[in-house]
């Protein structure tokens, strides 16, 4: 056998192996033998067909199958013994394969196209564009979350006569008949002037308005109907009340603590707030901690610019795919590919030479915290611990095995980032709320 290299660009190269009949004879024949012991051939008693018979019958395809095997593991074997990183899969030329006479050839010769980066410098001494944000709730923030948990936990009613923030349920009809939906209208979401028109009505009341003026934001999402339909209401409608709806909010006392916490969790209006606050910080601490890190992999990714063969990604990109994408999409997607690659190839450098490993116990408390987490907003807190280990075994077991290594690979940059992040000292930076809203719209 003859496997030789022939790098054509400073990315790209064809990988070229020779099979001789030596190479693969051998084990044809043993498979073949094997066959011949197991076939039933009509006219023969059960493994007693000859040899050549059942070389004619199964021959090529014996030969077809310890060829591709000996390709796959001679490939395989090859590019683990290179020093450059070898991205994507090989990419068969098929032009070799269609031509193939399996019949008489005795040799046979391939061709693979392969995709590298010869070698990832990574330079952790340079300045990084990269803060680590720490967030400071104020007193708004609490309120409104307050607010929102005595609606939230509120009893519903259904007034005579309607205020302002109540929902009217009713029917929608353009004047000119174009135009009929039945559904809630959210008092709080018309302008100061059509809001007056709204407020004290009773059932069966009919007004007239102009719903893409009267109304304040999206209308498909304020009306819960479809953007086509929302481009119709323009012009002169009339809202006919069927309904008038209208949530009482809670009333901060034992029960409503109960409800929001459990049995003997708090028990004054004071612990009642202090909780709320620990909570909405700890949510806050984790969605700026995703930003901190994602802005890190921003910084370090803009900073190390690889020679990436791009052409070829994309080739492979689509055939890996098979279909499910175009040529267009792949195009369109291929700056984030591009980014997510940059970065892995970077964060296993890293690990490589600092030598960051992810531990198997690492990967289980991390998978447990998600599970906590999933568990705790389903509702389904009670059930977690004693159930934990079932539910671990459940997921790292699922999805042949992927599960597993895709939490291995998030311990393994998580413990990346937190050595960059000690390595290159970011500076720390504390923000208001609304200043990190307005980073994440950026």
């Amino acid at each position: 056998m003859e496997i030789t290299l022939d790098k054509h660009a400073a990315n790209e190269a064809l990988v070229k192996i020779k099979i001789n009949e030596a190479d693969y004879q051998q084990k044809v024949d043993a498979k073949i033998k094997d066959y011949a012991k197991k076939s039933n051939i009509k006219g023969f008693r059960p493994g007693k067909a000859p040899f050549a018979m059942v070389k004619n019958l199964y021959g090529t395809s014996v030969l077809v199958e310890e060829i591709n095997n000996i390709l796959s593991k001679t490939l395989n074997d090859y590019l683990k013994e290179q020093e450059f990183e070898v991205l994507g899969d090989p990419i068969p030329q098929e032009e070799e394969g269609e031509t193939i006479d399996w019949k008489k050839q005795k040799e046979f010769a391939f061709e693979y196209k392969i995709g590298f980066v010869e070698k990832v410098n990574v330079n952790l001494d340079q300045k990084l564009d990269a803060k680590n944000y720490q967030v400071e709730l104020s007193e708004k923030e609490v309120n409104e979350a307050l607010d929102n948990i005595k609606k939230q936990y509120g009893k519903m009613s259904n007034p005579e006569v309607s205020e302002e923030n109540d929902f009217l349920y009713g029917d929608l009809k353009a004047e000119d008949g174009s135009y009929e939906e039945t559904l809630s209208l959210p008092l709080n979401a018309l302008d100061g002037r059509s809001l007056k028109k709204f407020i004290g009505v009773k059932k069966e009341d009919v007004i007239s308005f102009d719903p893409s003026k009267a109304i304040k934001g999206d209308l498909a999402e304020v009306l819960n109907i479809s953007k086509e339909d929302a481009e119709k209401l323009k012009g002169d409608f009339t809202f006919t009340v069927q309904n008038i709806n209208r949530t009482e909010e809670a009333q901060l006392d034992q029960e409503l603590f109960d409800k929001v916490f459990g049995p003997e969790q708090v028990s004054t209006e004071e612990e009642f707030l202090e909780k709320i606050k620990t909570i909405l910080t700890e949510n806050y601490q984790k969605e700026v901690k995703l930003f901190n890190e994602e802005q890190l992999k921003d910084s370090l990714v803009a900073n190390h610019k690889l020679d990436l063969p791009e052409e070829f990604l994309k080739d492979w990109l689509l055939r890996a795919n098979e279909g499910k994408f175009s040529e267009e999409e792949v195009e369109k997607e291929f700056p984030a590919y591009t980014k997510q690659l940059t970065w892995s190839l970077l964060s296993n450098q890293i690990a490589k030479e600092n030598e960051i490993k992810a531990e198997h116990e690492d990967v289980i408390e991390k998978t447990k915290e998600m599970i906590r987490e999933q568990l705790a907003s389903s509702g389904m807190g009670s059930q977690m611990e004693e159930n934990m280990d079932m539910f671990l075994q459940n997921y790292l077991q699922g999805n042949e095995g992927k599960n597993y290594m895709q939490m291995l690979t998030a311990v393994q940059n998580e413990k990346v980032l937190d050595f960059v992040k000690n390595k290159v000292n970011i500076k720390e930076e504390k923000i208001a709320v609304e200043k990190f809203k307005e980073l994440l719209e950026n």
